[in-house]
């Protein structure tokens, strides 16, 4: 087997099943998720809700990237969340709801898919269309909310392996 490192997810080219405009959003998120893959591989559970400096734990930060991410693709999609998104928002980063890395990694991957399959049902025609956001229904738009899930997803997925660089280094 090779050593040579795969070019990142937007160096491969375009996804197909893709819309061209959302092409940058659906590569970041399947960058994070690789990202994410590899540097969970071997994680301690017994470190999962260990904070670095007061800062977010490996299981918040999981449980979060999957929450939020849900949550933006709902109101994306025009609609307001349910009492189960809900309650997990409530209970995002309490430990309560996974006991090891591997449910929250693949809890992640799945809404990871999820997303994917969102982004390639996506009409380009809808991306200027006004979604409300939250209870308040503050305005954004389609391409709004999915470019935000993609900056999210990276900005936590930069924090995650930071957090697990410190806490568990290899």
């Amino acid at each position: 087997m090779s050593n040579v490192k795969r070019p990142e997810v937007w160096l491969r080219g375009p996804l197909p099943n893709i819309p061209a405009l959302l092409q940058p959003v659906a590569h970041a998120l399947l960058q994070a998720r690789e990202e994410i893959n590899e540097m969970t591989v071997g994680f301690p559970d017994d470190k999962l809700w260990n904070k670095v400096a007061g800062m977010a734990s490996v299981g918040f930060h999981l449980q979060h990237l999957t929450g939020v991410l849900d949550r933006l693709l709902t109101y994306a999609a025009g609609n307001s969340l349910d009492d189960s998104q809900l309650n997990r928002l409530a209970n995002e980063g309490k430990g309560e709801a996974a006991s090891n890395i591997d449910e929250l990694v693949d809890a992640f991957n799945l809404q990871v898919d999820k997303a994917i399959a969102q982004i390639g049902d996506t009409d380009e025609q809808t991306l200027n269309e006004v979604r409300g956001v939250g209870r308040a229904q503050i305005p954004s738009t389609v391409i709004g909310l999915l470019v935000h899930a993609a900056e999210h997803t990276m900005r936590h997925t930069g924090q995650l392996l930071v957090t697990i660089a410190v806490i568990h280094p290899l």
